[in-house]
């Protein structure tokens, strides 16, 4: 055997979007230190330095190209096991996206490291041997103080954006060198400590010191104050006993200079959970017979539905069996579709488990990520709770995954890849862990209540709300009869929802409003012709936004002044037309002047805590109105809220979507379900143009089964979810020809290749966003057609063809496997 067979070589992933994984050889002095999950730095291209991940450890080098030696190993220990690798591939397969992608989504940014480019001066250069223009000059100069400069150093002094071409040029003049540095992002937070010298820790040697601290007052003050802290018995830290002294850090520097005390490091957490006294409940009969027939029909299945009414005592349910999990031994994952649903649950569920409990979420910085999955993975956190990314934390030992409001289509990932559905992943991820998956709802997805009915999961109802209290009453408030007679209140509110409002606030009762737009109003338009500013990138109106006194785009954050007259005919008389959240606030201002107002919308929630500042607010009763977006709908717990008013259902009924009507009613029912929690019956007003609408009528009732079996026959007719799967291929370019041009092609592509039902090309409801015209095809498969895999390999190969050709080889193109 050859020394090069006898070789070690690793294949390695990358953060980035490349189908293959690439192989380096492994350096003899590292063979030992090498494991499946640990990083090592690589480099990758001619240039870029990356941290990679292993996922392979084998004795072939690579055919096609010579492999590069690894330039370090980074981890002591692994940082993933080959487990969680399998999971990676199996979203990488499944939803037609590279292993880059997963890895991209899956790891803290503070573990995915990436070289900074930095530019060095050249010491042998002579400025004078050659004529330096103002810029190259300005260059310099800073280089001869500082050494070297990043990119965006240098991009600062000479005010440009791209600094490539001036850079070219310099070193070819041979003034500076370009290195590239690999920048650790995640650093141990350190805390500094003080503690007395050994020398002093006798009484007498303490006497005699506090004898020579006679005539230092103020050293002597942060001695006493070392001494009183020390009673407590904890670690001592700098800046707790400066405080306690009251003084400034010179005597302490001092102290140490003199050798009374020493200062050292520790190593803390970022994330200081509060202490929360640990609190005791009891289930009541319903929810003993749910954990009960939960227990039984997980013996022989793997994947159970829990269909609960809201207001049900879900929650409870759900910490009895995460309870049976833990004294398992076993870790739980607590999926949530927002987070702005995770400070009230992981408020409730850490009475009952303390700090085993955490949340993880995009809210964090890149430094806790990183601690709070260290932590997963060395099994300190038993539950986590939080929203789709937490699918990715390195579990060892997992016992049970649940999905509450599985409905929710924000489980779907949209941009960028990979494009995931949390609860279909989850399902994956339970049955590789060996474990059971519980999926909740009051209002279950059709896909999933199909699978429950043909008994393919198991199904546990809960019908009746906690402590026996009522479903709310619902009410529709006809809008064009209202609006006919004359009793709008304002513009938005009728006089049905008025009276509601005002019995509500005279109980000292509080009230939920929902309007699915957030803004002021979505769009601006000209009463003479009728002209409405649209976004220059992208093919929608613009949002008027009244705390910014600006129009503004959602989808690619555009804004523009409010225009004084119409850009088209020159026209002063332009309005304000439909309704967001901002504007129902205002309203609602100047009808109820006494009441206290709060917004929950993307906007007014922008800040790390600011979801749960508003949501913990109006739980204590600062607020008497809450009005907000789908925020207000999942699963949030007020006690107080006698009134939910939904100020208009027409837009959910008439979205231009087959699941619309589905998702209508999940809506509406959930939102509803805020009202009358625990001190009676509550109400719902739904105001509509539309009060005979048959989602309407079953809503009233209470009814959401003869919906689904509608919407049912309605699928089934035109091949569509549950009995068919879905794949949408997307193709984007800046040009409207090369988009429709690349397009055509890839269905021609697709209609010799692939045996499914194509639909498209077409463009999407908004179709062009950021300067990108969007295209789309749809395929649909058979749900129990055993030529998926084939297929999917099929699409990719027709991607990868279209790519191939020059003219197309700058449009983006794209699957989304099960589209939401």
């Amino acid at each position: 055997m050859t020394e090069e067979h006898l070789a070690t070589f690793v294949d390695v992933i990358l953060p980035l979007h490349l189908e293959a994984t690439y192989t380096y050889r492994v350096p003899k002095d590292w063979e030992d230190a090498i494991a499946i999950g640990k990083r090592v730095v690589i480099q990758f291209g001619s240039r870029k330095i990356y941290s990679a991940l292993i996922a392979k450890i084998h004795h072939q080098p690579p055919k096609a190209y010579e492999a590069k030696y690894l330039y370090g190993v980074l981890d002591e220990k692994a940082i993933l096991e080959e487990h969680h690798l399998k999971f990676w591939e199996w979203i990488s397969t499944y939803y037609l996206c590279t292993l880059g992608d997963v890895m991209q989504a899956a790891l803290p940014s503070g573990l995915k490291l990436e070289s900074a480019t930095r530019i060095e001066a050249n010491e042998n250069f002579d400025p004078n041997s050659t004529t330096l223009d103002d810029k190259e000059y300005l260059i310099w100069e800073a280089l001869e103080l500082q050494h070297e400069l990043t990119l965006q150093e240098v991009s600062d002094i000479v005010r440009l954006k791209n600094v490539f071409p001036l850079l070219k040029s310099m070193v070819a003049k041979g003034m500076v060198r370009i290195r590239e540095e690999l920048e650790e992002k995640y650093r141990q937070k350190m805390l500094t400590c003080i503690r007395l010298m050994p020398a002093y820790e006798n009484e007498t040697a303490l006497a005699s010191l506090f004898d020579s601290l006679e005539k230092q007052p103020k050293q002597l003050q942060v001695l006493m104050a070392y001494l009183q802290l020390q009673q407590q018995g904890a670690l001592i830290d700098k800046t707790t006993l400066l405080k306690t002294a009251g003084g400034s850090g010179s005597p302490l520097q001092t102290l140490i200079k003199k050798e009374v005390f020493e200062a050292y490091e520790i190593s803390v957490d970022r994330l200081q959970l509060d202490q929360i006294d640990k609190a005791l409940f009891e289930l009541n009969p319903a929810q003993v017979e749910a954990v009960e027939t939960i227990n039984q029909q997980l013996a022989d299945k793997d994947i159970l539905l829990l269909q609960g009414v809201t207001g049900s005592g879900k929650t409870h349910v759900y910490v009895k069996l995460m309870e049976q999990a833990l004294q398992e031994g076993k870790q739980v994952l607590f999926l949530l579709p927002e987070i702005a649903l995770t400070s009230q649950i992981i408020k409730r569920i850490r009475k009952y488990f303390g700090e085993h409990c955490i949340s993880y979420h995009s809210k964090y910085n890149d430094q806790e990520r990183v601690e709070i999955w260290n932590k997963v993975k060395e099994g300190v956190y038993k539950i986590v709770i939080g929203a789709r990314s937490s699918l990715f934390l390195p579990f060892q030992e997992l016992g049970l995954v649940i999905v509450d409001e599985e409905h929710e289509n924000s489980y779907k990932q949209q941009d960028p890849a990979p494009r995931y559905h949390a609860r279909d992943a989850a399902m994956v991820l339970a049955k590789m862990h060996g474990c059971k998956t519980i999926l909740g709802s009051a209002t279950p997805s059709l896909e999933v209540h199909y699978m429950a009915q043909q008994k393919k999961y198991a199904w546990v109802k809960m019908d009746k709300r906690y402590h026996e209290v009522a479903l709310p009453n619902i009410k529709m408030a006809n809008l064009t009869e209202e609006r006919r007679t004359k009793q709008m209140l304002k513009e938005d509110i009728g006089l049905t929802l008025h009276t509601a409002i005002e019995k509500a606030l005279n109980q000292n009762e509080q009230i939920i409003l929902f309007q699915n737009r957030r803004g002021y109003a979505p769009f601006l338009s000209c009463t003479n012709c009728e002209w409405v500013p649209k976004c220059k990138n992208c093919d929608i109106s613009l949002t008027y936004h009244k705390y910014i006194d600006s129009l503004k785009c959602h989808y690619c954050g555009y804004i523009m002044g409010m225009p004084k007259s119409c850009t088209a005919c020159g026209s002063p008389k332009m309005v304000l037309k439909g309704t967001g959240t901002e504007k129902i606030e205002d309203e609602l201002s100047e009808l109820y002047t006494k009441a206290r107002i709060a917004r929950l919308d993307l906007d007014a929630a922008k800040s790390k805590h600011g979801h749960e500042e508003i949501i913990r607010s109006f739980e204590e009763r600062q607020f008497d109105i809450l009005v907000g977006t789908q925020m207000v709908s999942k699963g949030l717990d007020f006690e107080h809220v006698s009134l939910v008013g939904v100020i208009n259902a027409d837009s959910l009924l008439q979205f231009p979507d087959f699941r619309a009507h589905e998702r209508a009613m999940q809506m509406l029912l959930q939102v509803s379900g805020r009202a009358g929690r625990k001190h009676g019956q509550g109400e719902v007003i739904i105001q509509t143009t539309m009060p005979n609408h048959y989602v309407l009528q079953l809503l009233q009732q209470h009814k959401y089964e003869p919906l689904l079996e509608r919407e049912l026959e309605e699928r089934q007719k035109f091949a569509y979810p549950p009995f068919f799967r879905l794949i949408k291929l997307v193709v984007k370019h800046r040009e409207y020809r090369i988009a429709e041009e690349a397009s055509q092609k890839l269905k021609n592509l697709l209609d010799q290749e692939v045996q499914a039902i194509i639909m498209g090309p077409s463009s999407p409801y908004v179709s062009k966003i950021r300067n990108f015209y969007i295209k789309e095809i749809l395929l649909k498969v058979n749900r129990n057609s055993s030529q998926l895999p084939a297929l999917k390999l099929q699409v990719k190969k027709c991607l990868k063809k279209l790519q191939e050709d020059k003219i197309f080889k700058s449009a983006i193109v794209y699957a989304d496997v099960d589209p939401s």
